[in-house]
């Protein structure tokens, strides 16, 4: 389990953390959850006091994702966005599912491989819509502001056409991470694809306001700040 911490003490991921990392630029903050190439399957918990970062569990047992050939573990930095909710009795109109109660996921494309807990700026390039076990379940495509690349990378497009093969990959990898565990192949809305940089804002906007809504069990005992994360500017300029 990982509580994070600024420099008055600790605080929630989930609620304390901003949305926004700048928003002129449209860039928003992310939550690592789970560092590429590993197999632990981790995630804000919603239900616990300051909404920690641990370890799923189904049926008794820690949760580990299977690799899917020929990949070793998650293909990319995973995590969320803060103080987003996917709603479980909102019906998505564009997938006609419900939400899947959590805060919404995000691939992060980067080179560098981040660590669990890490929180740093990205840049949204579009999203797919996983639907997951009958539920929606969306993919923002990110990558690290910093990053090397990220002046190239505005859209899915751009994904394409400097990583050629990583949408297919990762729409694959959806498809197939639960088989090994005896599970059905998921399936995606939109026939698996990509939706652009506007379309994912959009849902970003969406899952923000219905983070509003929250039940208030979800929002006990955290800690009514901001985290201030203007050091990142330096290194953006």
């Amino acid at each position: 389990m990982l509580l994070l911490e600024d420099e008055s003490g600790p605080i929630s991921p989930l609620h304390d953390i901003p949305l926004w990392a700048d928003k002129a630029r449209r860039l928003v903050n992310m939550v690592v959850e789970v560092p590429r190439w590993t197999n632990a399957k981790m995630e804000i918990s919603l239900g616990e006091p300051l909404n920690p970062i641990k370890q799923d569990v189904k049926k008794g047992a820690l949760r580990f994702v299977s690799n899917v050939f020929p990949h070793r573990g998650y293909i990319w930095n995973y995590g969320a966005l803060p103080q987003t909710w996917e709603n479980p009795h909102h019906v998505d109109p564009g997938t006609q599912a419900r939400g899947d109660n959590d805060p919404i996921d995000v691939i992060e494309i980067g080179e560098r491989v981040a660590a669990r807990g890490d929180v740093y700026p990205v840049k949204i390039l579009g999203t797919l819509a996983l639907i997951d076990e009958g539920e929606t379940d969306w993919k923002l495509l990110a990558v690290d502001a910093r990053d090397p690349n990220a002046d190239k990378l505005n859209d899915v497009a751009d994904v394409e056409a400097l990583f050629p093969g990583l949408l297919r990959a990762t729409v694959e990898w959806f498809r197939l991470y639960k088989v090994p565990d005896g599970k059905p192949v998921n399936v995606f809305a939109f026939d698996g694809e990509a939706k652009n940089a506007d379309f994912a804002y959009k849902v970003i906007d969406e899952v923000s306001h219905i983070h509003i809504a929250l039940p208030t069990c979800y929002c006990t005992v955290h800690l009514k700040r901001n985290v201030a994360l203007s050091n990142w500017d330096e290194e953006l300029n």
